[in-house]
């Protein structure tokens, strides 16, 4: 805080060694200035910490506060290769029995004529050809890899066109309808004119094609299939509605033989959601304590002793301890297994969890999650949390009340540094001051003694 004072060097008095002395002390209003600035914003930045612990918390019982993300389900299935299933967060326990009778399966048309290549010999020259309503017009000569462009490049066709090698120098045209099913079947109604031309067949002879079985590689069909004796109809192989909450994907026909689906509640994974809140909850408790102890040394920065962290603390232990009455049989959340432990931690007792799961895991559900009008256990401590997370929350205001604090004192700093460096030039003034008079004092002593000494 400033420059030495420049001395004579003549005396034997150390000015610089007092003007650090008397700076020393006459900061220390500063130092205890700067050191409750640093405590606040050590403060502030240790609620901005808590909040994200709380956070934290406030995410784990969100995951189990909706009914629809607290039980996960899983589908399992006897023969995959035949049948495989996979369960929703709406499916309902249960087995069934699917018999497929037959696949759904798309159209298949080919040209009955050939051409000896596909990308040089002009097939069609003019003309139009319609596929299920929707007609391609050519403008001018085509191969058949062109006319299948023109078909692909046109908008929503029923069909995709694709040029297929048959045998040596033996290209055929075929139509692939785009979805299964019989509702996505088409017809042909070729009046392309000029080149080699271009066929289907017409078995019925009525100058449309892909009206007959006949007329078609590939005749399209729905799925066909009963799951518990209840029979199916599907456009897809894909079943996402035959049973609630289970899409099915059908793989092979076998009409004599059932593949048996199980769709059951995953208890894993809620355990695993349970096993976070718990987590996180301990973590918020971990770092409540180590607050508490650092403010037992005397850490001015920490918030152990804060209210804020108080109430907290005592609202989520009372929001966890409380009876609900959400129409279940289980009002508490030890009766499903969440416990404290004497330290104050949590811990999760999976024999009651598993039992109370078993036994009745629509139960458990209503317990966490309740309903709109009877919040469950979850969703009012996710009500809870919201009052000190959100942009205007309690841990968030608290932050910037101590940043804003702390912000303030910056101006008392500075007007604080001004004057003690005025203080400072004053003081090396009057040293060097009375430095420059002891040394003209001495001089003058010198000389005063030599005349002495001549008389």
């Amino acid at each position: 805080m400033g420059s030495p004072v420049t001395l004579s060097g003549l005396n034997g008095i150390d000015f610089n060694l007092i003007l650090t002395s008397i700076m020393q002390q006459e900061s220390q209003p500063l130092q205890a200035l700067q050191s409750r600035q640093l405590a606040l914003q050590s403060r502030a930045n240790t609620f901005a910490t808590l909040k994200t612990r709380v956070s934290s918390l406030q995410d784990a019982a969100s995951a189990l506060a909706a009914a629809g993300t607290v039980t996960n389900y899983q589908a399992t299935s006897s023969n995959d290769a035949s049948v495989s299933a996979s369960a929703g967060a709406t499916a309902t326990p249960g087995r069934y029995e699917v018999v497929v009778t037959d696949l759904a399966r798309a159209q298949v048309t080919a040209s009955t004529t050939v051409a000896p290549d596909a990308d040089s010999t002009i097939v069609a020259s003019g003309g139009t050809i319609t596929i299920g309503g929707v007609t391609v017009t050519l403008a001018g000569s085509a191969t058949l890899r062109q006319l299948a462009d023109a078909i692909n490049a046109t908008s929503n066709p029923p069909a995709r066109a694709t040029v297929v090698q048959s045998g040596p120098s033996s290209y055929r045209l075929v139509l692939t309808a785009r979805e299964t099913g019989q509702a996505n079947a088409f017809t042909i109604t070729n009046n392309l004119t000029g080149g080699t031309g271009v066929a289907f067949g017409d078995a019925d002879s009525d100058g449309i094609s892909g009206d007959s079985a006949a007329d078609n590689a590939v005749q399209a069909s729905n799925a066909s299939l009963t799951i518990n004796n209840i029979a199916i109809s599907s456009t897809t192989n894909v079943l996402d509605s035959a049973i609630p909450g289970v899409t099915l994907t059908l793989f092979k026909k076998d009409p004599s033989t059932a593949t048996v689906i199980d769709v059951t509640a995953d208890s894993g994974s809620l355990k695993s959601k349970v096993q976070d809140f718990i987590t996180a909850y301990n973590d918020l408790v971990k770092f409540a304590n180590d607050q508490q102890t650092a403010a037992g040394r005397g850490d001015d920065s920490s918030i152990g002793r804060d209210p804020l962290l108080r109430q907290l603390r005592s609202q989520l232990r009372t929001s966890i301890s409380n009876a609900y009455s959400t129409g279940s049989s289980f009002t508490a959340l030890s009766q499903a297994g969440i416990e404290f432990t004497q330290s104050g931690t949590m811990s999760l007792n999976e024999t009651t969890f598993d039992d109370a799961v078993d036994r009745a895991s629509t139960d458990v559900v209503k317990l966490f999650a309740g309903s709109t009008a009877q919040p469950g256990a979850f969703k009012s401590l996710t009500t809870l949390l919201d009052a000190y997370t959100t942009g205007d929350g309690l841990l968030p205001g608290a932050s910037r009340q101590l940043t804003e604090q702390a912000s303030r004192i910056t101006g008392q700093i500075t007007s604080m540094q001004d004057r003690l460096a005025l203080r400072r030039a004053a003081l090396q003034r009057e040293f060097i001051a009375a430095d420059q008079a002891m040394t003209l004092l001495k001089n003058q002593s010198g000389s005063l003694a030599s005349f002495g000494a001549q008389l």
